[in-house]
């Protein structure tokens, strides 16, 4: 059975960092693009970054939003992609998700295509 599965979520003060991860199961991570997504309450849900398949070269990017505090990477032997999350905002409090892609591929900072989700971590930055 396919599956992704995410934690390290939690709360955290302003200023502050968490790493996120996101474990597969069932398939293997590194043939595929995978995304981190994240949705606030009342907001739709938004990309975040996405890493390319190892193969493709494992590209990085990021939305504008988190790009310098935020870092996507691979470890294939775990199966795991990981966010690390630097300097936290309380705009930063939301689900966060990860989504494995349909192809090696991202379109920017999704993945081109989606073939699955995890379940979310919710991730709360406040004093």
């Amino acid at each position: 059975q396919l599956q992704l599965v995410e934690s390290g979520g939690g709360l955290v003060q302003p200023g502050g960092s968490l790493r996120l991860s996101c474990a597969a199961s069932g398939f293997t991570l590194s043939y595929y693009a995978i995304g981190w997504f994240r949705q606030a309450p009342g907001k739709e849900r938004e990309g975040v970054s996405c890493i390319t398949s190892s193969s493709s070269g494992g590209s990085t990017n990021y939305a504008d939003s988190v790009k310098g505090r935020f870092t996507i990477s691979r470890d294939n032997v775990k199966n795991t992609v990981y966010l690390q999350m630097n300097s936290l905002k309380s705009e930063d409090t939301a689900v966060y998700y990860c989504a494995a892609g349909g192809s090696a591929y991202c379109s920017g900072y999704v993945p081109w295509t989606i073939g699955s989700w995890g379940q979310g971590t919710q991730v709360t930055v406040s004093s």
